[in-house]
């Protein structure tokens, strides 16, 4: 079976499934078990001197046995690794975490705020119903990128060591790739090399978002509010997320009590939002979905 095939199954399975709880409220799930190794290695090596030599080797070290564990998986056979490129999928999840803060704002704004605090690492507590409208929505365009799109690339490209590497680089990013004194030197490496595997993912996402929402003629406006974002890569599923529903994203919010003049993506776009921009943005994490699978499939089929 080809790879193409492969991921077609999988994205399919994926969407279909989800991340049942039954299974992993008695299992660990890997991307636990990647936080484990992650860890494990941080508290190993992130000591006093050469921190950024130290943390660049536990990168190396990370990637190799995400390499070798994806080889000997992939080995077992094609239904192995459509279930394991499943499970490291994450169309299903998403989904149902970006609805639920669209659900929780129809119910009160302290119902929303709850919601949007399990998906973005912000300050929530003093959003208005805006706020935690935007938090959703990009989240929703940046974990599109680098929870379906990105995984499925690499996975098309290097098969199931390509997917295990980019996971366990992405997770390592999630965690280390701060710019904090703790994690500012140990986790450079991650967080570069984080950035080198989403650049194109990124960039592919922008085309997916911006092709069903037709808003293809204004890439270059989109490209101008991607590179005004902070991330090299993040700005780009954004931009054209906000296009397509007609929002203003990103701009100034709280991290660690600390308001932050980040500037605006998709500036012109309305900035009084709610659940129903949160549901126009599901309807574009679908169409997105969509064509990613028509794709695999047309690829599978030649």
């Amino acid at each position: 079976m080809s790879t193409a095939a492969m991921l077609t199954l999988a994205l399919l399975l994926d969407a279909t499934l989800g991340e049942p709880r039954w299974l992993w409220s008695r299992l660990p799930h890997p991307a636990v078990l990647m936080g484990r190794a992650i860890s494990l290695l941080e508290h190993k090596l992130n000591t006093t001197g050469n921190r950024l030599a130290k943390g660049a080797l536990a990168l190396g070290v990370l990637m190799l046995g995400a390499a070798l564990l994806g080889w000997g998986v992939g080995s077992l056979g094609a239904w192995v690794q459509i279930l394991v490129a499943a499970i490291l999928l994450a169309q299903r999840s998403l989904v149902q975490h970006v609805a639920a803060v669209a659900d929780g704002l129809r119910i009160s704004l302290g119902e929303g705020r709850r919601a949007v605090a399990m998906i973005v690492s912000r300050d929530t507590a003093a959003m208005d119903a805006s706020a935690v409208t935007r938090s959703a929505i990009e989240s929703a365009a940046e974990n599109l990128s680098d929870g379906v799109i990105a995984p499925a690339f690499w996975f098309l490209v290097a098969g199931l060591p390509g997917l295990m590497v980019y996971k366990i680089v992405n997770t390592a990013d999630s965690m280390i790739g701060y710019r904090t004194p703790r994690y500012e030197q140990f986790g450079k490496a991650a967080a570069r090399m984080d950035d080198v595997l989403n650049w194109i993912p990124a960039r592919l996402t922008c085309l997916l978002i911006a092709l069903p929402g037709g808003v293809t003629g204004a890439w270059r406006a989109i490209v101008a509010d991607a590179r005004q974002h902070r991330s090299p890569n993040a700005g780009w599923p954004e931009a054209a997320m906000a296009r397509a529903i007609g929002v203003a994203l990103a701009g100034p919010r709280a991290y660690d009590g600390r308001m932050q003049d980040f500037p605006w993506v998709g500036g012109a776009g309305a900035r009084t939002i709610g659940p129903k921009e949160i549901d126009a943005a599901v309807r574009h994490l679908w169409l997105a979905w969509g064509i990613s699978l028509g794709l695999a499939f047309a690829l599978a089929l030649i």
